[in-house]
């Protein structure tokens, strides 16, 4: 009987690794296709030219994130960035969350002179945890063979990435905070949330707005501008990093401080919708449009994806036919005061699904 009990414990294990690696050629035929579902926390992945808000909170919620911490923050944000290929649009450090609105490009191939220089952006030094210098990391492309195969797949997989982003972002604050306190244990309460944003100019604004007006909701400052530590604040002190991010907003045409902040205060801010819409906030129901972003909006930070009824059909639609996933009954929702705008709170498993069941 022992025997047998061992026998099928290895036919499961078997039958279990088989089904991953099927469901792994399913996740990479999906890939060409547009998008991807990140199987751990629900998120909504898209792959090609992709926008999504990310927010993260510390531990507790505990208000450790002072002035320092968050210049450090911003510094690392910035080589991240450079590394990654990724381009932060707009960014808010409070004391104890932040939020991003990064777009990241397609993980097409690199040329080992920019993998080089995005490799020096983020390690200008060698140091214990990553020993090898930009230069010697030249010498091995350059010698070519085995190795430099091997380094190149590695760092260039690490590229295009949100997940990956976001975990060198954290990981490397994480390490400084824990040095510089004195401190172990983990800084941030989890991985982190992501809302994948439709790219036209309506939605990336709204999500850019509500992510500068943070500390105006908070009670922190009358006026985005006076708030050092976000995108906008920064920008206005004539930040090059940050200005960048704001006028890159559109992928069509550049995005003015003063067009900005005409967005920040209303007068490009979407008109009322019909009352017979949904609202994730039916407290909001009575407000003027313009004030509705100085109110917390929980699907800006706890919806899957946000955008027109078409964009948010086209990605339920991709999902249930090729992932066996599906949006649930709660989405899409429209938001109440924006107008053509809903959004999909949340993303359920159906019971033939194939990817991520024993996954995640």
């Amino acid at each position: 009987m022992l025997i047998n009990a061992i026998r099928g414990q290895l036919f499961n294990q078997e039958s279990v690794l088989i089904e991953i690696r099927d469901r792994y050629k399913l996740f990479d035929q999906v890939k060409k296709q547009g998008f991807v579902y990140y199987v751990r926390g629900r998120r909504l992945i898209g792959r090609g030219d992709a926008v999504y808000h990310c927010m993260s909170r510390t531990v507790n919620g505990e208000r450790v994130l002072g002035p320092r911490h968050r210049e450090v923050f911003q510094k690392m944000l910035k080589a991240a960035a450079e590394f990654s290929g990724v381009k932060v649009l707009t960014y808010c450090f409070m004391e104890n969350h932040f939020h991003l609105l990064v777009r990241v490009p397609a993980n097409d191939s690199v040329s080992d002179a920019v993998l080089v220089r995005r490799y020096r952006a983020l390690h200008p030094q060698p140091n214990p945890l990553q020993p090898l210098s930009a230069d010697n990391l030249e010498r091995i492309l350059v010698q070519g063979g085995a190795e430099a195969e091997v380094v190149r797949r590695k760092l260039v997989d690490r590229m295009g990435s949100l997940s990956e982003f976001m975990k060198t972002l954290k990981q490397r604050f994480s390490l400084w905070f824990n040095r510089t306190h004195q401190r172990f244990g983990p800084v941030w309460s989890d991985r982190y949330k992501s809302l994948l944003v439709q790219g036209d100019s309506r939605s990336l604004l709204t999500v850019a707005a509500y992510i500068d007006l943070n500390p105006v909701r908070a009670g922190i400052v009358a006026d985005p501008r006076d708030y050092p530590n976000s995108c906008y604040g920064r920008a206005i002190r004539g930040g090059v990093f940050e200005r960048e991010g704001l006028r890159a907003l559109l992928p069509k045409r550049a995005v003015s401080l003063r067009r900005y902040r005409d967005v920040l205060f209303s007068k490009d801010r979407p008109t009322t919708a019909g009352s017979s819409l949904k609202s994730t906030n039916p407290s909001s129901l009575n407000l003027p449009s313009g004030k509705l972003l100085l109110t917390r909006q929980p699907a800006f930070t706890s919806g899957r994806v946000l955008g027109s009824l078409e964009y948010l059909q086209k990605v339920c639609s991709l999902f249930r036919s090729e992932m066996k996933f599906e949006i649930s009954a709660r989405g899409p929702t429209a938001l109440v005061g924006f107008d053509n705008l809903f959004v999909g709170v949340r993303v359920r498993k159906t019971r033939r699904i194939g990817l991520g069941d024993r996954m995640s």
